[in-house]
């Protein structure tokens, strides 16, 4: 097998375009994810083996292997709800690694440079945004929630402008594909109908093999497709993560969580909570990202509806009918897990009442997301008053009624609950101090936040969960994309 090797290139050229990376001032690592890089089989480089300098400068494209065909990938989206012509602007992806199981795992420089599809940006990355991927695709992994994965973070010693001047970086990026909801629009409103036939053929073989058993395969595909989406938005809503920007071209197709920007988690609980400095509307806030999902997944199955049926009428019906067990399998999966966060299994939409009474309390007091149901479970370290609260105390109750009625022991919701809650997520203000810290050359707070990260369900005993609150709560905090 070649080193890293392109399948992408198999397909038409308008797909992607050859790229080179530029090359990095003074390479230096700053993050390298050891546990990751054992797990890869690479061919002929020894990464795991190598000396940082000589990590530091492969990682960020200086030392590319001559066998290498590093491109960017085209592809478009609806960004805010508009569709727009993007691309890779400030990635490229170098090739695929071989997994312990026979399957491939693509490899990708974000910061690398400009591309083709750069649109006037500099292509490059900054220190902090880099960091901020890794810490948060290192905590999605922890939490059992598919996504792409941070294996090293190399600063390049240039200086890019964004807010301020900062420190450029370049993350490698490691994820089952980097096809996108927006990649299939992309062949589908601008290429031509076999252009689109084989980024399907392509896709299906890659990620959804089973689907070519189907007697309509492209309506089967979108069927894994949306069941993945149902799967990862329910986790995310389950441990408090609001994306920030779920454009079309962020939805991956394989179902992983994608492009780490103004992401963030929750701690005072708001349904419209919102940290993304470019979401002014509030279009991507936490409980709009259930219908976000849907509203994206409707934009793929137009996009492969001259696949689904070559007569559009029985194709726009097909979709439609797709989409309407889409809106089930939704609210379904949504309503068990809000009933798993309460030890309650197998929770339905009549049942939503009692839910809808906790999380009312929730977000008239905003009282913290993660802690509450830690303070449910019985943990004992809570001082806080807003749970000396009498709606609280009278909710407490009727839920311990509904588990009596249910016949559920305590200790079974218990356990349940431990399962579906963290205990500890990387709160907003911890990841901006582990930033600062990194950005003056301390990146001990870094490597505690990643290190905590990888096991967050675990109750320590006696450990005080209700100071890792921000203090004043998270009132004019915001993040940025980065770019």
């Amino acid at each position: 097998m070649p080193i890293f090797p392109q399948s992408y290139t198999t397909l038409p050229t308008s797909f992607y375009h050859r790229e080179s990376p530029a090359l990095a001032k003074e390479p230096r690592l700053i993050a390298w994810n050891l546990e990751l890089a054992n797990s890869l089989k690479w061919e002929e480089i020894q990464p795991n083996k190598m000396s940082e300098e000589k990590l530091a400068g492969f990682f960020c494209g200086q030392d590319i292997p001559e066998e290498a065909n590093p491109i960017s990938q085209a592809y478009a989206g609806h960004q805010f709800g508009h569709f727009t012509m993007l691309g890779d602007g400030r990635a490229i992806l170098l090739g695929e690694v071989r997994t312990g199981d026979g399957g491939t795992l693509d490899v990708q420089w974000k910061g690398s440079g400009r591309t083709k599809f750069s649109r006037g940006g500099d292509g490059k990355a900054t220190l902090s945004s880099m960091l901020r991927e890794y810490i948060m695709s290192e905590a999605m992994f922890g939490l059992g929630i598919p996504t792409t994965r941070s294996l090293a973070v190399v600063a390049t010693g240039e200086k890019v402008l964004r807010e301020e001047v900062q420190e450029g970086a370049v993350l490698t990026r490691i994820a089952k594909s980097h096809i996108r909801v927006g990649t299939f629009e992309y062949a589908y409103h601008l290429l031509s109908i076999e252009e689109l036939e084989s980024l399907f053929e392509y896709t299906v073989k890659k990620h959804f093999p089973n689907c070519l058993d189907s007697g309509n395969p492209p309506l089967a595909f979108l069927e894994e497709v949306m069941k993945k989406q149902v799967s990862l938005i329910t986790s995310w809503m389950r441990v408090g993560f609001i994306h920030g920007v779920m454009n079309t071209d962020n939805m991956s197709i394989p179902g992983e969580t994608i492009d780490f920007g103004p992401c963030a988690f929750l701690n005072g609980y708001s349904a419209k909570r919102v940290f993304s400095s470019i979401d002014q509307r509030g279009r991507y806030a936490f409980a709009n990202q259930v219908g976000i999902a849907h509203w994206n997944l409707a934009c793929l199955a137009n996009a492969l509806l001259p696949l689904i049926d070559k007569d559009n009428e029985e194709a726009i019906r097909l979709a439609k009918a797709k989409l309407d067990e889409l809106e089930d399998w939704m609210q379904e999966s949504y309503v068990r897990m809000l009933g798993e966060k309460i030890g309650i299994p197998d929770l339905t939409s009549k049942d939503l009442p009692l839910l809808q009474t906790l999380f009312q309390w929730m977000q008239d007091t905003e009282a913290d997301y993660t802690n509450t149901f830690l303070e449910l479970e019985g943990i004992p370290t809570f001082k806080n008053e807003i749970f000396k609260d009498n709606r609280y105390k009278d909710w407490k109750k009727s839920w311990k009624e509904e588990l009596k009625i249910r016949k559920i022991k305590e200790e079974d919701a218990l356990l349940l609950m431990q399962k579906t809650n963290p205990a500890l997520v990387p709160r907003n203000h911890l990841v901006e101090n582990a930033l600062q810290n990194a950005k003056e050359g301390l990146l001990s707070p870094l490597k505690i936040l990643v290190s905590r990260g990888l096991d967050p369900y675990r109750r320590e005993l006696g450990y005080k969960y209700e100071e890792e609150e921000p203090l004043g709560g998270d009132q004019g905090y915001q993040t940025f994309c980065g770019t």
